[in-house]
């Protein structure tokens, strides 16, 4: 964990540490595969970034309580089930630099083991006693099928433009992203202000943290990223920087880019379809793009009191477009 996340988090450890008791208990099962899967999830899971939101939107408009934690759970529960079938689909071997769940277990037992954080999800949610934390999940787990729906679709096709990218990766990862910044703000205050302020904040956050992962997929490091560089261009997948260079650039120089992905990009390759992004201003544009949205998130919640946690949701923006995975 870089320092950076250390001291964001500092505010908040007494939180975390109330979340990690709820996540487990939420997590465990009396069936011995689930649990063995679980506790190799729980020991891969990440930095928590999604359920660190949920507490830092609560604590920003009121006092985080047992329905923020069961939310935090759910949200955590949630990203991980649409990671491992994301594994699953795309056929990757690693997760975080670590055997991805289908490749310890295969794909049978890691679907299944997606539908069961899915449905504790649903019984998560069933436990707030709120039919508006449903909704939002609901409407969230709707959003981020929909987005990866999307991307298969255009994957084939390799035709997208730069509004239908934005409204993909608003579904793929600003819907999560968002519910969970506005599901901590309902937890903790009931004006409606809140909940929309920290609905917004996530989504614009998600948005510019798509785009900065896209980009770490041109520049990035495999041992730090934990993929290797250039697999959006091998899983056929266009992102920003080439979606904005396509634009720019000559018809032939597109259609030769176009037609290395649609045959299936060679190693030797990356480095030229990087350099037709540099040349065409896209990875610059990329850049500008995820600042704007994160200036966004800030204007979201710069009307609440000063105060540490505001002071950490701001270097929270900031850690996102810097990070290096």
């Amino acid at each position: 964990m870089s320092d950076t996340l250390k001291s964001i988090k500092k505010p908040f450890l007494q939180e975390l540490r109330q979340y990690d008791i709820v996540f487990k208990e939420i997590m465990s099962s009396n069936v011995k595969l689930i649990d063995t899967v679980v506790k190799y999830i729980i020991k891969h899971k990440g930095k928590n970034l999604r359920p660190l939101l949920v507490l830092m939107a609560a604590k920003l408009t009121g006092i985080p309580n047992n329905n923020t934690y069961i939310v935090a759970s759910i949200i955590e529960m949630l990203h991980s089930a649409t990671l491992i079938h994301d594994d699953v689909v795309d056929d990757a071997d690693l997760r975080r630099g670590f055997p991805s769940i289908n490749a310890v277990w295969k794909n049978k037992i890691a679907v299944l083991i997606g539908d069961y954080l899915l449905s504790k999800c649903l019984i998560g949610g069933t436990k707030t006693d709120n039919l508006k934390v449903m909704y939002i999940l609901a409407d969230a787990s709707k959003r981020l099928s929909k987005g990866e729906l999307l991307q298969i679709e255009k994957s084939r096709s390799l035709n997208i433009n730069e509004e239908e990218f934005l409204g993909m990766i608003s579904d793929k990862t600003a819907a999560l992203i968002g519910a969970a910044s506005e599901l901590g703000a309902l937890t903790a205050s009931g004006k409606e202000e809140d909940q929309k302020n920290l609905r917004n904040f996530g989504e614009s956050l998600g948005i510019a943290f798509q785009i900065h992962d896209d980009l770490l997929d041109y520049y990035g490091n495999q041992k730090i990223v934990g993929k290797p560089i250039g697999n959006d261009f091998k899983d056929k997948k266009l992102t920003l920087p080439l979606i904005h260079s396509f634009q720019n650039a000559p018809k032939n120089e597109t259609s030769k880019i176009k037609k290395m992905i649609k045959s299936g990009v060679k190693k030797k390759e990356i480095k030229e379809i990087i350099g037709f992004a540099e040349k065409y201003d896209g990875i610059a544009y990329a850049q500008k793009m995820q600042d704007t949205y994160a200036e966004k998130a800030k204007t979201s919640i710069s009307n609440y009191i000063d105060s540490d946690v505001k002071t950490a949701l701001f270097s929270f923006v900031d850690y996102v477009i810097k990070r290096s995975m």
